[in-house]
C-alpha cells in the first residue's frame, strides 16, 4: 500500500534497490546529497547532480527536465553514509520560472525497481523558494526509511547546500547550474506562468464516486468534503506534468477523473499586479451542478493540503530548532556562558521564520479560498445550498435527481469562518446517523439530554424535508418510527405539510409495521432485480426511494426488530431504501458489539459542531456544523408546501 506523505512523515523502506521518480510542471534540476550521523556533506565528491551524475549506489540525471528517474541503491553506498537527500531547483538564467510558487506543486514518487509505489510527496506550499530539499532516505537502527522534507529556499541551490554544511557551496552551486545550461536545450519546454499573483489555474476533478473514508472527506472523496464516511475516489496515478500552452492542473495527484467536454467559464483577465478573480463554476463538467460539485471538492482539497503544508512546516521548523539545539548543546563548551544562550537565540529566531513564512503562504491560499467560497455560495442550487440562501425562497420541485446533497458545512481552526459545504453523492449509498449521546462530543456534554435528543432530531427532520425538497414529485417518500412519541415537536413541520408515507409510527406494534413493510419491498426488488423481472413486481409496491426516519432507538425494539434493522441497514440503499437513526449509542449498549456493524455502515453526524470527521488523505480532524434554519425564517415550511403542491399538481 503506498503511503502518501505530509511534510515531516517518514515511513519504513520493505527494499534498498529504489528508483525515485519526480514529476514537475516546469523543467528542475534533479540532484542528491549525502550526507554523514549528522547530515553534514563532507565535500563535492558526496553529490551528485548533473555535472557528475554518478555515485556510488545513486545515479541522477544529467539535465533539467519535467521529469527525472534518479536511480538509488542504498546497499551499495558508503559505510559513512546516513542520509540522502534528494534536492530540486530550478535552472536560472534561461527564461523559466524563478520560483516554485509560479509552477505546479512537484510530485514525487518512491518505487521499487518494479515500479510499484512506496510513498509519494506533493511539495505544495512553496512560494518564493527555487530550490527544495525535497525528501530524504536516512538510516535508524539499521533500518532504512524515507522522510518528506519539502524546506524551500529563496536564495537558491547556494543557501541549500551551505545548509547542508558543504564548504564551497556557492561555487559548487554555480558550476551545477553552468552545467545545466549546456543541456538544457535537450530539456522540455516549460508552461505558461501563472498569474500576476502566482495564484492557481484549477482544473477541478470530475465526479467521483462515494464510498468510506475523510474528506473526504468523510467519504468526501466522493460524497463531497469529508467524511468518516463521505466518498473520494482514489485511483492510484502519478501526477503528469500540464500539456504546454494548458493551464497548471492542481488536482489530487493521486487521483484520476474523466474531463467532460463542457468548458467552464473563465474568470476576465486579471489586471497587471492583482489576483484573478474566482468564478463559480471554473471546474469540468457536464452541467453547471457538476461543475459546481466539482469546485467544490477542489475547495475542499486545496484547503486540507494547504492546512496539511502549513502544519507540516511548523512540525519541521520545531524539529529543525530541536536539532539544531541539541548539535550545538553537545559541545560542554557552549553550555557555558553566552554561546548556549545565544544558540537557542539563533534556533528560535529561524524557527520563528520558517513558521511566518508558512503562515504568509498558508494565509495567501485562505484568502484565495475564501474569495471563491464567496463567489461559489450565491450560485449554488438549492440541493447544495445552505436553508439562508435565497434559492430556497424560489424553489421548485426538479423533475431531476440532483448529483449531490449538502448535509452541512466543514471547516478546520486554521479559519473557522472559510466553511466547505459538505455534500454526500445521490441516491445515497449509505445511512445517516445522527447521533444524540451526551459523550459524543465536548459541546454535547455541555447540553442536558432533552435539549440534545432535540436537536438531533430537528436535525434529522431538516435532511428529510432536503431530501423530499430534491427529488422528483412522488420518487421519494419519508416513513418515521417513534416508538414512545417523544419527537411530536420537531416531526410538526412534516406532519403538518402531509407529507410522510404515513403518521409517525408508535409502540413496538407501530415499529414492527413498518419494519415488515420495508423489509418486504426490499426482498421483491431483490428478487426481482436477480432475476431480470422487475415487472412482476406487485401493483401495489412503491418502488420509489423509501427514507426510515427512527427515533429513539432501540426503545420499542425487540429482537426481530433489531435485526431487521440491520438488514435494511445493509442491504436497503442498494434498492433504495435508506436509513436516518436519531440514537445514542450508550442506550443500545446491552447488544454489547452485535450493533457493531450497524453503527459503523452509517454515516455519523451530530447535532451540534463537533471535529469527528477525517478527510482521506491526512486525516484532518475537521469541525462539522450542521444545518439550520435561520431564526425566525418559515423556510421550512415554505418548502414542505412547495412539496405538497408538486404532489398535488402530478396527481400523487
Amino acid at each position: 500500500m503506498t503511503a502518501e506523505l505530509v511534510r515531516g512523515q517518514n515511513h519504513t523502506l520493505p527494499q534498498t534497490r529504489l528508483e525515485i521518480r519526480v514529476s514537475a510542471g516546469s523543467p528542475v534540476v534533479a540532484g542528491a546529497t549525502l550526507g554523514d550521523e549528522n547530515g553534514v556533506v563532507r565535500g563535492a565528491e558526496w553529490i551528485a547532480h548533473p555535472g557528475s551524475p554518478q555515485l556510488p549506489g545513486l545515479e541522477v540525471s544529467q539535465q533539467a527536465a519535467a521529469g527525472h528517474r534518479l536511480a538509488v541503491d542504498l546497499e551499495a553506498l558508503p559505510e559513512t553514509v546516513h542520509r540522502v537527500t534528494v534536492l530540486l531547483a530550478l535552472p536560472v538564467g534561461v527564461g523559466g520560472p524563478t520560483r516554485f510558487g509560479a509552477t505546479a506543486a512537484p510530485f514525487i514518487a518512491v518505487t521499487g525497481l518494479d515500479g510499484t509505489e512506496i510513498a509519494t510527496f506533493t511539495l505544495t506550499g512553496l512560494d518564493a523558494e527555487s530550490a527544495v530539499s525535497a525528501l530524504e532516505l536516512y538510516r535508524r537502527q539499521g533500518a532504512w526509511k524515507v522522510r518528506a522534507v519539502g524546506q524551500g529556499y529563496a536564495a537558491g541551490l547556494a543557501e541549500m547546500l551551505a545548509d547542508q554544511g558543504l564548504a564551497g557551496a556557492a561555487e559548487l552551486a554555480a558550476s551545477i547550474q553552468e552545467a545545466v545550461a549546456r543541456s538544457l536545450a535537450r530539456s522540455v519546454a516549460p508552461p505558461p506562468p501563472r498569474t500576476p499573483e502566482g495564484d492557481r489555474v484549477r482544473q477541478a476533478s470530475g465526479p467521483s464516486d462515494p464510498g468510506p473514508a475523510p474528506a473526504a472527506p468523510p467519504q468526501p472523496p466522493a460524497a463531497t468534503p469529508v467524511q468518516p464516511a463521505a466518498d473520494p475516489g482514489t485511483a492510484s496515478v502519478a501526477a503528469s506534468a500540464p500539456t504546454p500552452g494548458g493551464p497548471i492542473n492542481y488536482a489530487h495527484p493521486r487521483r484520476q477523473h474523466a474531463a467532460p467536454p463542457t468548458p467552464p467559464p473563465t474568470a476576465p483577465p486579471a489586471q497587471p499586479g492583482q489576483a484573478a478573480q474566482p468564478v463559480a463554476g471554473d471546474a469540468t463538467g457536464w452541467s453547471m451542478d457538476e461543475r459546481l460539485y466539482n469546485q467544490i471538492w477542489g475547495m475542499f482539497e486545496d484547503l486540507a493540503r494547504a492546512a496539511a503544508a502549513y502544519r507540516s512546516a511548523v512540525d519541521f521548523a520545531e524539529s529543525r530548532m530541536d536539532q539544531e539545539l541539541d548539535r550545538s548543546l553537545a559541545d560542554p563548551r557552549n553550555r557555558i556562558g553566552g554561546a548556549g544562550d545565544r544558540a537557542r537565540e539563533e534556533a528560535r529566531a529561524k524557527r520563528d521564520e520558517l513558521t511566518a513564512r508558512a503562515r504568509e503562504v498558508l494565509d495567501r491560499d485562505l484568502a484565495q479560498l475564501a474569495a471563491e467560497a464567496a463567489v461559489v455560495e450565491p450560485a449554488l442550487p438549492a440541493a447544495y445550498a445552505g436553508w439562508d440562501n435565497p434559492v430556497w425562497h424560489a424553489h421548485r420541485i426538479p423533475m431531476e435527481l440532483p448529483m449531490a446533497l449538502r448535509l452541512g458545512d466543514l471547516h478546520l481552526p486554521e479559519r473557522t469562518g472559510l466553511r466547505i459545504p459538505l455534500l454526500v453523492r445521490l441516491p445515497l449509498e449509505r445511512g445517516i446517523w445522527v447521533d444524540s449521546g451526551r459523550t459524543a462530543s465536548e459541546a454535547a456534554a455541555l447540553l442536558d439530554s432533552d435539549r440534545l435528543r432535540r436537536l438531533a432530531m430537528e436535525t434529522a427532520v431538516l435532511h428529510a424535508a432536503r431530501l423530499l425538497a430534491v427529488y422528483p414529485p412522488g420518487e421519494f417518500s419519508v416513513h418515521v418510527i417513534d416508538p414512545a412519541g417523544s419527537a411530536a415537536g420537531p416531526l410538526a413541520p412534516l406532519v403538518d405539510a402531509g407529507v410522510l408515507a404515513g403518521p409517525p409510527a408508535a409502540g413496538p406494534q407501530g415499529v414492527a409495521s413498518v419494519l415488515a413493510h420495508l423489509t418486504r419491498r426490499v426482498d421483491l426488488v431483490q428478487m426481482a432485480v436477480r432475476a431480470g423481472a422487475a415487472d412482476s413486481l406487485p401493483p401495489d409496491l412503491d418502488t420509489g426511494e423509501q427514507l426510515l426516519v427512527v427515533n429513539d432507538f432501540p426503545h420499542g425494539f425487540d429482537d426481530r426488530a433489531v435485526t431487521q434493522l440491520r438488514y435494511l441497514a445493509d442491504e436497503g440503499p442498494a434498492v433504495g431504501v435508506h436509513l436516518l437513526m436519531v440514537a445514542d449509542r450508550e442506550d443500545a449498549s446491552a447488544y454489547g458489539p452485535v450493533l457493531d456493524p450497524l453503527w459503523r455502515s452509517l454515516l455519523r453526524i451530530t447535532p451540534v459542531a463537533d471535529n469527528h470527521l477525517a478527510d482521506p488523505w491526512v486525516g484532518h480532524a475537521w469541525t462539522y456544523e450542521p444545518p439550520v434554519t435561520p431564526p425566525g425564517s418559515r423556510v421550512l415550511e415554505q418548502v414542505l408546501a412547495a412539496v405538497t403542491a408538486a404532489r398535488r399538481a402530478a396527481g400523487r
